[in-house]
């Protein structure tokens, strides 16, 4: 299983940017399809964007034109970059590794992100 750990989160005013990085310590990073997911408390965990071992990407409706998920597959880290925060935006931002060639899943710790009005 892939090894994943999140950097970048933080408190920011609406309107604000961040970027999130997540580096796998472990296994072929390249094969993988890295995705960014946010949690808020009592909601399940949702998609907010993904990217394919050929740089295919694709985001939620809420996020199109503000984030942009890329790879570094050199450093084995993916990044979100995510600008004009906004209120909603607000969660714990989980980075995950899917591994086309095992299908196993793998999860970083998270990382919260917090956008305040």
């Amino acid at each position: 299983q892939v090894q994943l750990v999140e950097f970048g989160g933080g408190l920011v005013q609406a309107g604000g940017s961040l970027t999130l990085s997540c580096t796998a310590s472990s296994g072929i990073f390249s094969i993988n399809t890295m995705a960014w997911y946010r949690q808020t408390p009592g909601k399940q965990r949702d998609l907010v964007a993904r990217i394919s071992s050929g740089g295919n990407t694709n985001y939620a409706d809420s996020v199109k034109g503000r984030f942009t998920i890329s790879r570094d597959n050199a450093k084995n880290t993916v990044y979100l970059q995510m600008n004009n925060l906004k209120p909603e935006d607000t969660g714990v931002y989980y980075c995950n590794a899917y591994n086309t060639v095992s299908l196993r899943n793998s999860w970083g710790q998270g990382t919260q992100v917090t956008v305040s009005s």
